[in-house]
C-alpha cells in the first residue's frame, strides 16, 4: 500500500498539543527541547501551558505546529515506522517545512528558526487591518478566480488555497476580500467565511516577506529529502535542493495547490494518507478530494500505537 505523510498548516494549533507525545516518547520530548534551544525561548511552555491567543500569533504558531508534527514523526519512528516507508511527503503551507524536516532536507533547528522568521515576516508584510482572507465554499477554483477578478476592482485579490473541490480560500486587500465574500452567494457559492487571520497569506501582498525569506534561506543548507516532496506551488514531486529552495520562496506569495497535490499523489498510487501532527483538517480535505483513499491522523500516543499495530 503506497503511503504519503502529510503535515498540517496554521489553524490546527491547540494548547497542549504534543504534550502526551513528549511524555510517552523520549525522542518526541527531545524535539521540543531542541526547538526551545534553537529559538532561545521556552516555546514548549507556551504550547502546553500558555494562552491560545499568544500561541496563535503567526510567529509562534508556525514553529509550534512544526515541532508537534516532528514529535509525532519521531514517535512513529520509535515504533519502527520510518519516513521512508512513504512514497511522498507533503505539507499545507508551513506544513511544507515540517515535511522537509521530517524527510531530512532541513535540520530541526534550521526549520524552527526559518518558521519563526517566516511567521514574523508574513505578519509584518502588511499592516494589521489592511489584508484579509475568506473561504469560499461550494465553488471550484476557476469559479473563485472569476469571482476574485470581478471583485478586485484594481486591488490585490488572489486565490490563495485550493483546498478541495468545494473550498477555495481568497486572500488580499481587506476591502476586495469583503467585496468578493459579499458577492459569493450570488455567484453560486454555498457560503463565504471571513477567516480569523491577521494577514493576507499566499497573496501578492506577501512580497516583502518573500524578500526576507530569500535572505534567510540563503544561509541554510537544504539536503535532498529521503522521500520526494510534493510541493505546494507546483503540485508535483521534487527532490532537487535548489528547486526546493526556489519553491519555498515562491510559496510565500503563491497559491497552495493542495487539491492538485493530493490528486497527483493519488494518481501515483498513494491510497494511505497519514496526517502527522495537530488536528485533522487535512484528512477532511483528502476525503473530499480522493474518496477512495485511506486517511488517518497521528497526533497522540494512541494514534501512534494504533498505526504501529496495523503495520
Amino acid at each position: 500500500m503506497s503511503r504519503a505523510f502529510v503535515f498540517p498548516g496554521q489553524g490546527a494549533q491547540t494548547i497542549g498539543m504534543g504534550r502526551e507525545l513528549a511524555g510517552s516518547y523520549p525522542a518526541a520530548k527531545e524535539v521540543f527541547e531542541e526547538v526551545d534551544a534553537a529559538l532561545e525561548q521556552k516555546l514548549s511552555t507556551l504550547i502546553w501551558e500558555g494562552d491560545i491567543e499568544t500561541l496563535t500569533l503567526t510567529e509562534n504558531a508556525q514553529p509550534a505546529l512544526m515541532a508537534t508534527s516532528i514529535a509525532a514523526m519521531r514517535a512513529l519512528e520509535a515504533e519502527g515506522i520510518a519516513v521512508d516507508s512513504a512514497a511522498y511527503v507533503a505539507g499545507h503551507s508551513l506544513g511544507e517545512y515540517s515535511a522537509l524536516c521530517a524527510a531530512g532536507a532541513l535540520t530541526l533547528a534550521d526549520t524552527a528558526r526559518l518558521l519563526r522568521t517566516r511567521g514574523r515576516a508574513m505578519q509584518e508584510a502588511v499592516p494589521v487591518g489592511e489584508g484579509a482572507m475568506a473561504a469560499i465554499l461550494g465553488l471550484d477554483l476557476q469559479a473563485v478566480k472569476a469571482l476574485a477578478a470581478e471583485a478586485a476592482e484594481g486591488e490585490c485579490l488572489d486565490a490563495a488555497n485550493d483546498n478541495d473541490p468545494g473550498q477555495v480560500v481568497i486572500s488580499g486587500a481587506k476591502a476586495a476580500v469583503e467585496r468578493a465574500a459579499g458577492m459569493a452567494k450570488s455567484r453560486g457559492a454555498k457560503r463565504a467565511l471571513m477567516l480569523p487571520v491577521s494577514a493576507p497569506f499566499h497573496s501578492a501582498l506577501m512580497a516583502p516577506a518573500a524578500r526576507v525569506m530569500a535572505e534567510a534561506l540563503s544561509h541554510v543548507d537544504i539536503e535532498e529529502p529521503k522521500v520526494p516532496l510534493v510541493a505546494n506551488v507546483c503540485a508535483h514531486a521534487v527532490t532537487d535542493p535548489m528547486v526546493i529552495r526556489n519553491y519555498l520562496l515562491d510559496q510565500v506569495t503563491g497559491a497552495v495547490r493542495w487539491r492538485e497535490s493530493v490528486l497527483y499523489m493519488s494518481g501515483k498510487g498513494v491510497i494511505d494518507f497519514v496526517e502527522v501532527g495537530a488536528g485533522k483538517a487535512l484528512i477532511g480535505m483528502i476525503r473530499r478530494i480522493s474518496p477512495e483513499a485511506r486517511v488517518r491522523a497521528v497526533g497522540v500516543p494512541a494514534d501512534v500505537t494504533a498505526m504501529a499495530g496495523a503495520e
